[in-house]
């Protein structure tokens, strides 16, 4: 940057050359600019002095790149893009027009993706952007207004609102569903292909705890197929590659599809819930505000118990 500066002591002239350049005329880029043509052939003049070469052929009313011209231009008007791309992002950022809510890649895709249309017609100006994350990311830090975590509703600096409980059953393809052996019983699910999650960050309950819960010895499951993503979990199952953990608010529209079948009579309370967040010392905009009680009102969970603010 040192070295630019020296070369280039006025980024107004590289601003003056793309304007000449791509409109092939230095009366025009006066005219784009809102400044005299002498300014711009001026301009000129001290970029070819400074780099020393010529960069224009001047004609009696165009005017077009030399070779060397053509170079800089290339690389002047990709920098200017990108430049002006950041700043609108920035003032965008600054403005809050649009609302990002971060969940995992399962909650966008089966829980977020069919109702996106309902929320559209609601809240047609509103820019929701879903970010996924493998992990739970800060919101007082980071520039995101909501997010989704699994847990008991405390998060220190945040505020939260129940959206469902954590309930989750084994669920399967209805060709592997019917075909199993004998599922009369729950330890004979462990004779069956199972899938596992194994996700990096996040805890999630296992095979090995279901069964704990459901008080089967011998628990230790190792064979199968292991994924370190929910919706890849849940791709695996639709695709009959085995049983897979259903949690209940993820795997509804797939069962009400009949693309997987469940167990809920199996079905394991873990006393934890699904929770919608947002960072309490950050006022939300009023965007944001729509989101968050449109998420809360769509929610089978009971509005009124769910909101937590004692965190």
């Amino acid at each position: 940057m040192q070295n630019f500066w020296k070369k280039f002591q006025s980024p107004r002239n590289l601003i003056i050359f793309e304007s000449a350049a791509r409109l092939g005329s230095f009366t025009r880029a006066a005219e784009e600019l809102a400044i005299q043509q002498p300014s711009v052939s001026a301009a000129i003049r001290q970029l070819e002095d400074t780099l020393g070469t010529v960069l224009f052929v001047r004609a009696h009313r165009n005017v077009t790149l030399t070779a060397a011209g053509a170079r800089l231009f290339a690389g002047v008007s990709r920098s200017l893009s990108g430049l002006e791309a950041a700043i609108t992002a920035t003032q965008e950022l600054g403005r809050n027009l649009h609302v990002t809510l971060s969940t995992s890649s399962a909650f966008s895709y089966y829980w977020m993706m069919p109702r996106l249309s309902a929320f559209h017609t609601i809240h047609p100006k509103i820019d929701l952007r879903l970010q996924t994350s493998d992990r739970d990311v800060d919101l007082n830090v980071e520039n995101i207004s909501l997010g989704i975590r699994v847990g008991n509703g405390n998060w220190a600096g945040h505020e939260a609102a129940k959206i469902a409980d954590e309930i989750i059953y084994p669920v399967a393809h209805p060709r592997v569903m019917q075909s199993a052996r004998n599922l009369r019983s729950i330890p004979n699910l462990m004779n069956e292909r199972l899938i596992h999650l194994e996700e990096p960050i996040r805890e999630r309950p296992t095979w090995s705890d279901w069964f704990a819960h459901h008080d089967i010895p011998n628990r230790d499951i190792h064979a199968g197929l292991r994924l370190n993503d929910y919706a890849l979990v849940l791709q695996a199952a639709v695709s009959g590659e085995g049983f897979a953990f259903g949690w209940d608010h993820i795997v509804r529209n797939l069962l009400e599809r009949g693309l997987l079948l469940a167990r809920k009579d199996w079905a394991w309370n873990t006393g934890r819930g699904v929770y919608l967040v947002w960072a309490r010392d950050k006022p939300l905009s009023a965007q944001a505000i729509d989101v968050r009680d449109w998420i809360i009102g769509v929610s089978d969970f009971p509005n009124d118990q769910g909101r937590s603010s004692s965190i």
